[in-house]
């Protein structure tokens, strides 16, 4: 099924009687619960980004869960009825969610929106806007600062508490972003390239000094083509590249196929668009970001 036809199935399944009572038992428990809030992210580094700041305060459901990608993703009906009967949705914005407009009025949902990415000066490929902001910790910050801004907008009794919790995460993140300004640094700038299947690391690139090829471009959803792999190739062998790694998310065969040709080693597995399940290496997004950064130094240092 494809995604406009899923999006058509939706529609017709919440105009219908079925999914009524549910609209309607929402809002009466709205008015009488004082349980958590009930918050629907976009995508699970979102998700998790919205549970560190509002902690117990809210009851967090993702739409693409970890291992999925957002880009391809196609909404479900029980997708839908998770927004029919939550208060607040977060979203990246810059593009990357094009489903999320046409499921949001599928579903009838008229709660607040939070769009985590505004305020980011969003990097361009070929005239599309780069939704990967979060690969940088600096703007991953104005991510934080929005989704604190969207909690206490629905929970102004919780200000107080929202702000604590605020202050907390964005001060991991700074000394994050600090320790990896440091690593990255102490490499010697021929060092610093890097190769992986999609353009999801150019706010990494940019923030951190580090020079990334890909095939692909900014989405998944985009055709490879013999033309751009023999550029990749001939980049790999020319620049020396050592660092040359798969996607947690994607089909490993390009990037195998990339590495015979240049005759480059594959340095290890990065999470570019998703967490990984509970227990993994990125179950959180600052276990994702010290995963990547760890994965880069190793295969940039030769290790």
């Amino acid at each position: 099924m494809n995604r406009a036809t899923a999006l058509r199935t939706l529609a017709a399944l919440l105009a219908g009687p079925a999914l009524g009572p549910i609209s309607r038992s929402w809002a009466q428990e709205s008015n009488a619960s004082t349980g958590p809030l009930r918050v629907v992210a976009s995508f699970s580094i979102l998700a998790d980004m919205v549970q560190q700041v509002a902690g117990p305060l809210a009851e967090v459901h993702t739409l693409v869960g970890p291992g999925g990608d957002a880009h391809v993703f196609e909404p479900r009906p029980a997708d839908a009825q998770k927004l029919a009967r939550a208060d607040l949705v977060v979203l990246n914005g810059l593009h990357l969610e094009g489903w999320m407009d046409r499921l949001i009025q599928a579903s009838g949902f008229k709660g607040r929106r939070v769009v985590a990415s505004d305020g980011v000066t969003p990097r361009l490929l070929d005239g599309h806007p780069d939704p990967h902001a979060w690969q940088s910790l600096r703007l991953a910050a104005i991510y934080v600062r929005n989704i604190r801004a969207g909690l206490k907008a629905a929970l102004p009794r919780q200000a107080a508490r929202i702000d604590q919790q605020a202050a907390r995460y964005l001060a991991d993140i700074e000394g994050l972003d600090a320790r990896v300004r440091a690593q990255i640094g102490a490499l010697a700038p021929a060092q610093r390239r890097a190769v992986t299947t999609h353009d999801a690391f150019g706010y990494f690139a940019a923030e951190y000094g580090v020079t990334w090829l890909a095939p692909q471009g900014w989405t998944t959803a985009e055709e490879v083509s013999a033309k751009d792999v023999t550029r990749v190739v001939r980049e790999l062998r020319a620049q020396h590249v050592r660092a040359l790694f798969l996607e947690s998310a994607g089909d490993p065969r390009l990037m195998q196929q990339i590495a015979r040709e240049a005759g480059v080693h594959i340095g290890g597995e990065l999470y570019a668009d998703t967490l990984s399940p509970a227990g993994g290496p990125a179950d959180t997004y600052l276990h994702l970001f010290e995963h990547n950064v760890k994965t880069m130094l190793q295969a940039m240092r030769g290790s």
